[in-house]
């Protein structure tokens, strides 16, 4: 199998020394990155598979055009080819049956050309093989820091809390490496070796539709290395459930329904890389007084018929402070709603809402003689009620 390999990459080193990848994509050698990619979208617009169904010369030109801009099309990568070009024998590519890691008989190679050209036994030779997919042995590289994962919590405060701010201590639980192995996915005690799959890369190429892609390695998870005997904790994955309680603060003002996101509270980063975010979606309790409108406070204040109707000045409580005179004018109704600034919820510019308060006028449910003469004395004063005629006359 690793024969084969080397002859396969051997193969795609010779195929694409001998290609021109910027007259397939129809464009000069010192194109810019746009015109490369602009006449590489319509070549590909052109020659689809999807829109040519039937045209197998059209099927084969589109992966010509994929393979031509999966190399100039990345700035690294052309930079790679460029240079591999200019080394080549007059720019055009090595000459025919060249190979890597021992000459044919009237063949060419490139090892003895790259030593010749200043490279000793590896560096520019490393540099071209992570353009062609590698030489005998590819170079294993250090894994690419990673970020942790984000992580959702729910908390619920107090009506109180909410308004006024507050520090909460969550419990979580999240992935984590594996505390046994430190991470390795191996038995402790026992030594590493490079991953056979990827070669100790941390990633497998594979191709789809003509194009190439990275994709992390399966048989190491990304980690370049492998263990004959798995961690007996993590079962190999590298990975385990952590448990830890955090100081989170809730800002002042918070809403019921409201996603906090605080940084750097989430999963751990991988190989260096930094953790997650914590996402907290906060519910809020009642309050057997006041309810919320926004950045106000809302408040459903009782009146009597005799207040409503003669007016009256009443004292109605305020959230967290001395309770507040409010005038009720003559002839107030029923549902009317007063406004009393700055006795709400605190804003983030530092000012505050105002305190909504709301009229319900109350009927009483049993009256005394008194107070039925009096009323009954009101009726007779006030003559029959018209307050339906409207009502009666719109309905016709």
């Amino acid at each position: 199998m690793a024969e084969k390999d080397r002859q396969g990459n051997s193969a795609v080193r010779n195929d694409w020394a001998t290609k021109d990848f910027y007259a397939v994509l129809g464009v000069a050698k010192d194109a810019s990155a746009d015109e490369i990619k602009k006449s590489y979208r319509k070549l590909a617009r052109a020659n689809h598979p999807d829109s040519n169904p039937d045209d197998a010369k059209k099927h084969d030109l589109f992966k010509k055009i994929a393979e031509a801009y999966d190399v100039v099309g990345d700035a690294d990568k052309r930079k790679k080819y460029d240079e591999f070009r200019k080394v080549s024998a007059g720019g055009g590519g090595f000459p025919t049956g060249f190979t890597r890691g021992g000459a044919q008989q009237g063949g060419f190679d490139v090892n003895d050309f790259l030593r010749d050209q200043g490279a000793g036994g590896g560096g520019f030779g490393d540099m071209f093989g992570d353009l062609f997919g590698g030489g005998q042995q590819r170079t294993r590289r250090a894994p690419r820091p990673s970020k942790g994962a984000d992580l959702e919590a729910t908390t619920t405060l107090a009506f109180e809390d909410a308004l006024n701010g507050t520090t909460i201590s969550l419990r979580l639980t999240s992935d984590a490496p594996c505390a046994t192995c430190k991470g390795t996915g191996g038995k402790p005690g026992t030594r590493p070796h490079i991953c056979p799959t990827c070669e100790g890369a941390g990633f497998v190429v594979s191709s789809m539709g003509g194009f190439s892609m990275n994709e992390t390695c399966p048989a190491c998870g990304g980690r370049q290395l492998v263990y004959d005997e798995a961690c007996p904790t993590c079962h190999g994955s590298g990975h385990g459930p952590s448990t830890r309680t955090i100081q989170a603060r809730i800002p002042a003002g918070v809403k019921d329904g409201q996603k906090i996101r605080l940084r750097g509270k989430g999963g751990k980063g991988e190989s260096g890389g930094p953790a997650g975010d914590l996402i907290v979606t906060v519910r809020v309790g009642s309050h057997p007084v006041f309810g919320r409108s926004g950045d106000n406070l809302t408040i459903e204040v009782p009146v009597s018929f005799d207040e409503a109707a003669l007016g009256a000045d009443i004292k109605i409580p305020t959230l967290g402070g001395q309770p507040v005179t409010l005038k009720i004018p003559a002839g107030t109704p029923n549902g009317r709603t007063f406004r009393v600034r700055g006795k709400g919820v605190a804003k983030k510019d530092g000012t505050t809402g105002d305190l909504l308060a709301t009229v319900a006028v109350q009927v009483p449910a049993t009256l005394g003689d008194t107070a039925r003469e009096a009323l009954e004395a009101y009726r007779a004063a006030t003559g029959p009620s018209s307050l339906r005629a409207k009502l009666l006359a719109d309905s016709q």
